[in-house]
């Protein structure tokens, strides 16, 4: 009975926190503030081993960590509070400061972040001192066991039933809540009509998708684009409320913008490739999207900056969210003319909140974590001496351009395949330098032209295939791809940090014997 009354007791102070944390900011909930707290104090090497297993599953298994953590404790309490119920509310306490320190560590938080860990362990405490006092009247000391013992613990089954079933009219209470604290915001964007763009993107060009099977579609559908980022609750941001400061160094002209005043400007329409630094060789954390929004370029130069070529003193620029994470950009790179956009539009629709509604940052040739800020809030220029943004305080570069990767998508690895002609087909990129040629070779030989997909400009990933006459045996195929400058993509292998991945992707498949 201690175990349970310390699960239950458990139950009822998240129920109780969830519900607090809906009334201010779902992010200062314990389970999510002690997550993101955990996130900035795993190491890189760690969290990039996470990521490799679990993908964009990380954040769920990490809840799910947390709370099988959680409910080991939850145990061990309630077996300390049936002989030391002083302790035991000790510790009950004690994990509820933990909950209200993460919280305050938060970007943006406030001393009202840490009322639902701390509204928790009160009403934990209290529910583990009803349920393990109820627990020792069951039997008083010297009594015999019998029917009166059978109807204690059946009342005390019933005071359980009755914390369960309050603790989860509280958990529904803070669902509704959190869903009405975000109905407006999904309100505004099934209000929201994407504007005309004044510069349309032309049609995908004939022959850039390939269509080989086992190949993904040459514009990644808005559901199957990658999601990797630190936010375990998806802001879900009101674009009727959204603003946007931009100010700091170099900055004669500050704006604060509306969704509305933003587009008021000419609204364009790119086709560009994002890809993730974490992507390892080969790996999924790519996607090519058709993006519509205002130049950024074009908004700071409205602001009076002007980048370090043309004599301007600021040369980062430190994009905020929302949830207050900070992504470090060159201000050459925003400023060089390439299709840098603050972006309101995905593949034709409005962003889905998990990509950034209502506008985020994209920006070709760099990695995203120093360029696609999403749930954008701010716009701050400094110097990247003056300010180091939130990767660069944990190991990655300050500054880091995309480097030239080719993947094989098909046949994939470890595949049993038939004697005869095979199509090993992939993607290749190297945005804002496009692909010039892509090559492959079987087990070492020489290198073999694969034909590419028609080019949908430099900022773009190209589609390419090569017929291979596959023979029986076990075979080991490499891809390498060169770029629009003449650079061959290198093959010495390095891992993802500091600043991006190198090697050739190889897939080792398995050719059966004829007959």
């Amino acid at each position: 009975m201690g175990a349970v009354s310390g699960i239950v007791a458990a139950v009822a102070g998240l129920a109780s926190a969830q519900l607090a944390a809906a009334a201010g900011r779902p992010e200062a909930s314990p389970v999510t503030a002690v997550g993101g707290a955990v996130v900035d104090l795993t190491p890189v090497a760690v969290r990039e081993w996470a990521i490799r297993l679990f993908g964009t599953s990380d954040k769920l298994v990490l809840g799910l960590g947390i709370l099988a953590v959680l409910a080991a404790i939850a145990v061990g309490t309630g077996l300390l509070a049936v002989r030391h119920l002083p302790a035991a509310l000790a510790v009950t306490g004690g994990f509820g400061l933990v909950g209200a320190l993460a919280a305050l560590s938060r970007p943006e938080a406030s001393w009202r972040d840490a009322l639902p860990s701390l509204v928790g362990a009160l009403v934990s405490a209290g529910v583990l001192y009803l349920l393990v006092t109820a627990a020792g009247r069951t039997r008083p000391a010297g009594a015999p066991q019998g029917r009166a013992d059978s109807m204690d613990r059946r009342r005390f089954g019933r005071l359980v039933a009755a914390v369960l079933a309050a603790s989860a009219g509280v958990g529904l209470g803070a669902r509704s809540l959190g869903a009405h604290g975000s109905a407006d915001a999904t309100a505004s964007r099934a209000r929201f009509r994407l504007p005309r763009p004044t510069v349309p993107a032309p049609p995908v060009p004939a022959g850039a998708d390939l269509r080989v099977p086992g190949l993904g579609p040459f514009l990644t559908p808005n559901q199957d684009f990658y999601r990797v980022d630190t936010a375990l609750v998806v802001p879900r941001v009101d674009a009727d409320t959204w603003r946007l400061r931009v100010h700091g160094e170099g900055v004669t002209r500050p704006l604060e913008l509306d969704l509305r005043q933003l587009l008021a400007r000419p609204v364009v329409e790119h086709d560009i490739t994002l890809t993730c630094v974490s992507n390892e060789v080969g790996g999924p954390y790519a996607g090519n999207a058709r993006w519509l929004g205002v130049r950024l370029g074009d908004l700071l130069r409205e602001a009076g900056v002007r980048p370090p070529s043309q004599g301007g003193t600021a040369d980062q620029l430190v994009a905020r969210s929302v949830d207050g994470m900070t992504i470090g950009t060159p201000v050459e790179a925003v400023m060089d003319g390439r299709a840098a956009l603050l972006a309101v539009g995905m593949n034709g629709r409005p962003l889905p909140f998990a990509h950034g509604f209502p506008v985020r940052m994209v920006v070709p040739g760099l990695y995203g974590y120093v360029s696609a800020c999403k749930w954008l809030a701010e716009l701050r220029l400094t110097t990247f001496a003056a300010y180091d943004a939130y990767w660069v305080r944990r190991s990655w570069a300050q500054q880091a351009v995309i480097k030239t990767q080719a993947r094989i998508d098909t046949p994939r690895p470890y595949a049993d395949l038939s004697p005869g002609r095979v199509a090993v087909a992939g993607v290749a990129w190297a945005q804002h330098r496009g692909i010039e040629r892509v090559q492959v070779r079987v087990d070492g030989g020489a290198w073999q032209e694969a034909r590419l997909g028609t080019a949908d400009g430099v900022d773009t990933w190209r589609q390419w295939v090569w017929p291979w006459q596959a023979t029986p045996g076990r075979h080991r195929l490499e891809v390498r791809a060169t770029d629009g400058a003449g650079t061959v993509q290198t093959g010495v292998r390095s891992g993802t940090v500091p600043d991006g991945a190198t090697g050739w992707h190889t897939v080792d498949v398995n050719v059966r014997a004829l007959g």
